[in-house]
């Protein structure tokens, strides 16, 4: 058989091993299973593709491959629940910012003036899209690891001088089209790396998940590009399914957000209202309660909901919580957890930070489902989370997160806080429930708060 006959069916294998890793990843039980085989089919391609002819110069591939395993690995390994979108935002970029150099790499070691017009186009898509991913990664990874503010950053023109840019980049990539040039391309790679971070500075840390979701769908895309670059036919596939996953998961998040792309994009969530009090809106007060006392609540209920967010993550709490969960089943409360698709900071943030826990896949319940069994619990514990069960969401037409579907935690019996001040979350307004009357504050910690609820259930 022909060595360019196996290498084909190695593609084959690999893209079919893709496919399936998506499959699993769909869900959080086939997860860890999904990514397995996605890695597999990796490894079988990247090991069969060095019989490729004429590839060459393969100490440089492989000292090159040495380098990115040594700190790949270590990453991936150490870094904390709290930095993952951090390292996926880093990770994606990286990705999107190769598949640009690939492009340009083989657009300046050809002849451009041989080059179809096609061809082209193949490599500007590659540069375009794969600098714009790649230095809006960069911005998103500097936003998520507070290296600068998180909020909306906008200036006066900001819309102009960016049309002003993306139109620059759409003419320079007409005249390397018409008249093919080194020194043009490089400019447009240059102007994309622009555009790329001027895209990403008006976005605001709420809406963080779905640009995550969206740049992974970017890098796929260049990916893709590169592949017809390179005439690499698992690239090509490989970069069209994780486009096509990475729009299909943005399109969803923005459902559950309840707003358009659109609006995401190019609106500054959360820059509407500003609330900053650490003691709440004046005049109003809140009813705070001992970890003793909603451990007695929790322990002779029936029903019990614990409600993730971000700063569950943040304190590295996953396990405590899993521990009082034990704790209330073994007294015969049912617990479930109460998932909002966009909670935390990238897509799934929740399923990952529980799964590290070993929750019971079946007690992780989507937006729906929670909703549907919110009026029957007894007690919803939200930890962390604020704007994802912002009644706002419902109530007030001039709220920057109205419209949004929300868990309807006021719609159980009783509903815990648990929050180390009154500062708002992400969007930057006030949180009506926590001035209802069904509603108790545990301030502190949300580890030290869950420890001692599970000490303090312990001895109720």
């Amino acid at each position: 058989m022909k060595t360019e006959t196996v290498l084909r069916i190695v593609d084959l294998f690999a893209a079919i091993c893709f496919i399936l890793a998506l499959k699993g990843l769909s869900n959080p039980k086939g997860a860890r299973r999904g990514n397995i085989i996605g890695a597999f089919g990796m490894a079988v391609a990247i090991g069969f593709n060095f019989a490729t002819p004429g590839l060459h110069r393969f100490a440089i591939i492989l000292i090159a491959m040495a380098i990115g395993t040594a700190i790949g690995v270590p990453i991936a390994r150490y870094v904390k629940m709290t930095a993952v979108p951090q390292m996926v935002a880093g990770f994606n970029g990286v990705g999107g910012g190769a598949a640009a150099l690939v492009a340009m790499s083989d657009f300046l070691q050809s002849h451009p003036q041989q080059l179809a017009v096609y061809q082209i186009i193949e490599v500007l898509f590659g540069v375009i899209v794969g600098s714009v991913s790649f230095s809006g990664s960069i911005i998103a990874f500097a936003k998520l690891q507070e290296l600068m503010t998180g909020r909306p950053i906008t200036y006066p023109g900001q819309k102009v001088i960016n049309g002003t840019v993306f139109a620059a980049i759409i003419a320079g990539g007409a005249w390397v089209c018409v008249a093919p040039h080194t020194g043009v391309i490089v400019g447009v790679a240059v102007l994309s790396l622009v555009f790329g971070a001027a895209f990403v500075l008006p976005i605001g840390g709420a809406d963080v998940p779905v640009l995550i979701s969206l740049l992974n769908s970017f890098t796929g895309l260049a990916v893709a590009a590169s592949g017809f670059v390179l005439h690499s036919v698992l690239l090509v596939v490989a970069g069209t399914l994780v486009g096509a996953s990475g729009t299909l998961l943005t399109r969803m998040m923005s459902q559950a957000m309840g707003r358009s792309l659109a609006n995401i994009l190019f609106s500054a969530f959360g820059s509407v209202v500003v609330a900053t009090e650490e003691s709440g809106v004046e005049g109003r007060t809140v009813k705070s309660a001992s970890a003793e006392d909603v451990a007695i609540l929790l322990a002779y209920s029936r029903k019990v909901a614990i409600v993730p967010g971000y700063g569950l993550a943040v304190a590295q709490a996953q396990h405590v919580v899993r521990e009082l969960a034990d704790l209330l089943e073994a007294r015969g409360v049912e617990v479930f957890y109460a998932i909002h698709p966009v909670a935390g900071r990238m897509p799934g943030h929740m399923n990952v930070l529980l799964a590290e826990a070993n929750v019971p896949y079946d007690q992780l319940l989507e937006m729906e489902q929670a909703n549907a069994a919110f009026p029957t619990t007894d007690v919803a514990l939200v930890i962390g989370a604020n704007d994802v069960v912002n009644p706002a969401a419902k109530s007030s037409p001039g709220s920057p997160i109205y419209g949004m579907p929300i868990l309807n935690v006021d719609e159980a019996k009783n509903v815990i806080f648990l929050k180390r001040s009154m500062r708002p979350g992400f969007a930057g307004i006030e949180n009506e429930l926590m001035y209802q009357d069904a509603t108790t504050l545990l301030f502190g910690d949300a580890k030290d708060s869950l420890t001692q609820l599970v000490a303090a259930v312990k001895n109720t």
